[in-house]
């Protein structure tokens, strides 16, 4: 990939374009992608769906008697840890029981608490919240029938990752999958610039080229050690500076955001994010310093991964953190340095 020419800012150097924006700042979280493209689609048509699910029972009941174990233990309670082994590979388990939990609608598994409609068919709870009547018979969902049965056999089934189809090989508990799923490695990467205006995702490798294409206001820098230029820190509101640092073969994103986290106290947060996984995150360490005024301010930590986003970095104050006053005693004409160095662990 083709970087810009290295600029080296230092001093009163060139400014960063900075981008504001008038609402309270954010970051893009992970947002879910594409629901389980592994499997066939088994929806359940007509009035087969009890008859299904008193099978679905059945089979569970035999299970049981025959001393063939489950992830999920006896009973409903949920497993110590998930289980790194695909659905088909689980000695006692049909794949035809597993689908029995397919929603006819995004095709991703039906999850207690499950509902039915009045003629016993199933959809998963986030489909169920936008639909009008049942998409296999176009009654009405309403009022809700708690199917406890199908709940019984649910406990008792690992489930595979969503993100399957992406390459994730573990199954879980059905508790435990919304969980995993939140930050499994294999979900697909959101734009990690601040602010919720940009709704794109897709794999790791399509991050940098979409930030060149989409984003071409944030300038991009080589080197280990650079200086960051926030200018025009006294604009009212939430703002976002951004820009990224190449070096040592990766892309790091650097921003510093201004937001009023506490009511009345606004508040500066300055942090990296390398553009990989959390475990090549790992791999690297940066510190960020205010210096001038006879005076420093030093931050230093491991970078997170764009995986986190910025918004968990700010939540959990694992950022360098300042307020107003301390950045006017760093700051010139209303231009704020940040001198920033990544190094390799």
């Amino acid at each position: 990939m083709t970087l810009p020419p290295a600029r080296l800012f230092a001093g009163n150097g060139p400014q960063l374009e900075a981008m504001s924006r008038p609402s309270s700042a954010g970051a893009g979280g992970g947002g879910l992608g594409a629901g389980k493209a592994s499997g066939g689609k088994h929806g359940v048509s007509g009035g087969s769906a009890a008859a299904a699910a008193a099978a679905a029972a059945a089979a569970a009941a035999a299970a049981a008697a025959a001393g063939v174990g489950s992830v999920a233990g006896s009973g409903s309670a949920p497993p110590s840890s998930a289980v790194s082994l695909s659905s088909t590979g689980l000695p006692g388990q049909s794949p035809e029981l597993t689908a029995l939990f397919e929603c006819p609608v995004c095709f991703d598994y039906v999850l207690p608490p499950i509902l039915q409609c009045q003629a016993g068919h199933l959809v998963c709870n986030q489909c169920r919240q936008k639909l009008s009547c049942c998409p296999t018979c176009r009654g009405p969902l309403t009022p809700s029938i708690r199917n406890l049965a199908m709940e019984k056999v649910a406990s008792t089934l690992p489930f595979p990752c969503k993100y399957s189809s992406a390459g994730c090989l573990l199954t879980l508990h059905h508790s435990e999958k919304p969980d995993h799923e939140e930050v499994c490695e294999f979900r697909p990467y959101t734009c990690p610039c601040p602010g919720a205006t940009c709704k794109w995702h897709g794999s790791l490798e399509a991050v940098m080229p979409h930030l060149m294409h989409a984003h071409k206001s944030i300038t991009t820098l080589q080197g280990e050690d650079i200086v960051f230029l926030a200018t025009d820190i006294n604009l009212p509101g939430a703002v976002d500076w951004v820009m990224m640092q190449s070096c040592f073969s990766h892309h790091f994103m650097l921003v510093l955001e201004k937001q009023e986290k506490y009511e009345g106290h606004q508040q500066f947060f300055a942090v990296v994010l390398l553009i990989g996984t959390r475990k090549q995150a790992e791999n690297f360490a940066y510190r960020l310093e205010l210096n001038g005024n006879r005076r420093r301010l030093t931050w230093e930590a491991t970078p997170r991964s764009i995986h986190d986003g910025v918004a968990a970095s700010i939540m959990n104050s694992d950022c360098l953190v300042f307020d107003t006053s301390i950045a006017h005693l760093f700051a010139d004409n209303g231009n704020l340095g940040i001198n920033v160095t990544i190094s390799m662990c």
